[in-house]
């Protein structure tokens, strides 16, 4: 099971990411996080980026979630190879040769969840913190998933309690770990 918290900057994918995680893990599964790629990224990045260093971004989160998949049963991803394009495109305009590569590898994720922005984004060392920015990520975000025909699941911003259990519900998985009953007798 691959599954990835998608949106712009600053909208709490991270958070998100271990939630789901922790309540994976209560749930006995064998769970990995992908983390943020872009924040180990040796090249420019938000609005300074370059086309090397989005290429450089986007192989390295394919990369990294090709070995956690080999590894753990469940594995979630802090974006996806979707939202990581929007930067690139942003920057430098389509390109037809990662158009095709992010079109077929975003089918690959068994649940996409887009985070919508409840706030400006906030200064933490690395993150962009134009409002402007970031509304313009979030709705290239939205634009490329539907021209690549990706399915995504929108997660409820009047909700954001709520939002793990929703993503438990959309993989078919329960919401609680199950009970053991403790006084069952052996027979």
């Amino acid at each position: 099971m691959k599954v990835a918290f998608i949106g712009t900057h600053g909208v709490g994918k991270t958070t998100l990411c271990f939630d789901l995680a922790a309540r994976l893990k209560r749930l006995d599964m064998n769970v990995d996080i992908v983390r943020e790629v872009a924040r180990h990224c040796p090249l420019p990045i938000n609005r300074d980026t370059t086309l090397e260093a989005q290429a450089w971004i986007l192989h390295t989160q394919i990369a990294q979630e090709i070995a956690a998949g080999s590894l753990f049963g469940a594995v979630i991803c802090d974006r996806s190879v979707l939202d990581n394009y929007a930067y690139l495109v942003h920057q430098v305009g389509r390109q037809p040769e990662y158009d095709a590569l992010v079109e077929s590898w975003v089918q690959g994720y068994d649940g996409l969840f887009k985070v919508p922005v409840l706030t400006a984004p906030t200064f933490d060392g690395t993150r962009d913190v134009s409002a402007g920015f970031q509304t313009e990520i979030d709705v290239l975000i939205d634009e490329l998933m539907r021209e690549f025909g990706a399915s995504c699941l929108h997660l409820d911003p009047a909700h954001r309690a709520g939002w793990i259990d929703q993503v438990l519900r959309e993989m078919g998985l329960p919401t609680e770990p199950p009970q053991f009953d403790l006084f069952a007798s052996d027979g």
